[in-house]
């Protein structure tokens, strides 16, 4: 039975449409979010219910650059004068090629999401939808992606940015951005694990985008974050581990070559990276063997041997211990949806 998760009356989401929008940059988010909301629930009632509402500047309806009519459940425009109350998440999703005469025409859609992210919601851009956050001002001396199309544009639009091309997720503060519409799936099966607990986040990574996708910490600029740490000798480590995964040495044995006490190694590790020496070593195994078995004919004991784990029944162990699926089960899964 998956673990309780933190306890909230409800998890406010809405979802910015506004002409020439990408469909499936509404509808994909809520589909997921609804079927994380929908696991967590079969296993506990008292889960924070899921609210999603369509929102535009104005009472026109929107279509799509599929053709596709949506009409907003909330405007910037009522009858009583008030702007809608911030959400707990907000998503700006991409339009079709150049965003500049969309934005120019929603300042008021702009001028509201830098008041939401003041009040506390988290923001996530996605594609050119980047766009109106880098308008409002928001990612001045901040980290950022963009549809890959659109870098050059936007470079010379909003050269306070600190972009990040070569990255599919960036995240800075409560402000994520995604550079495709799978990069903004593994930023909705991150907030599932985060709302709703790591056992829903993987049964909707499973059945959305689990075959091809990497886990949101592996491909994204975090800000201030250790991806970029200063410790050289660690990233000498690091570079190390990863392309000796099948060495019988033990960490200690490791850092002694490297010249440290395992003492100083543990520290120097954390203090770099975030997170502990074993636990990036055994993730780094994993995801390799998770590589393996989607692309390889290999048999899982010589998977096992290729990342160090001379008994498969360890691996076995750890796999369902992250996954809750045996490697093979995780291989009939991935192959069926990549081959099928």
């Amino acid at each position: 039975m998956p673990q309780k998760v933190h306890k909230s009356s409800a998890l406010n989401v809405n979802l910015l449409i506004y002409p020439h929008v990408l469909a499936t940059g509404v509808t994909l988010p809520v589909e997921m979010l609804l079927a994380g909301e929908a696991f967590a629930r079969r296993y506990d009632k008292s889960v924070m219910k899921l609210n999603t509402q369509f929102l535009s500047e104005s009472t026109a309806k929107v279509k799509s650059r599929a053709g596709i009519t949506m009409v907003a459940d909330i405007t910037l425009e009522n009858d009583s004068g008030n702007l809608p109350a911030a959400a707990d998440i907000i998503i700006v999703p991409s339009l079709w090629r150049n965003p500049r005469p969309v934005l120019k025409s929603h300042a008021k859609l702009v001028a509201w999401l830098k008041q939401c992210w003041l009040q506390g919601s988290t923001l996530i851009g996605v594609g050119t939808g980047v766009c109106f956050l880098a308008e409002s001002g928001l990612l001045d001396n901040h980290s950022a992606t963009t549809h890959w199309h659109y870098v050059d544009q936007f470079k010379r639009d909003y050269p306070q940015v600190d972009l990040k091309p070569d990255f599919f997720i960036t995240q800075s503060e409560r402000i994520y951005c995604a550079a495709s519409l799978n990069a903004l799936a593994d930023i909705i099966v991150h907030l599932i694990a985060q709302h709703y607990g790591k056992a829903a986040a993987q049964n909707v990574e499973r059945n959305f985008s689990h075959e091809i996708r990497k886990p949101y910490e592996e491909q994204r600029y975090l800000e201030g974050a250790g991806d970029r740490h200063a410790d050289e000798l660690i990233a000498e480590i690091q570079f190390w581990l990863r392309t000796h995964l099948n060495t019988e040495l033990t960490l200690t044995e490791i850092a002694e070559q490297f010249g440290m006490s395992q003492r100083s190694f543990t520290r120097r590790f954390k203090a770099a990276t975030g997170v502990r020496a074993t636990q990036y070593w055994q993730q780094l195994r994993i995801e390799t063997a998770k590589e393996l078995l989607a692309s390889s004919n290999l048999t899982i004991q010589e998977i096992a041997d290729q990342v160090g784990y001379q008994d498969q029944g360890h691996l076995t162990r750890l796999f369902k211990q992250d996954l809750n699926l045996t490697p093979k089960s995780y291989r009939a899964m991935v192959r069926k949806k990549l081959f099928s």
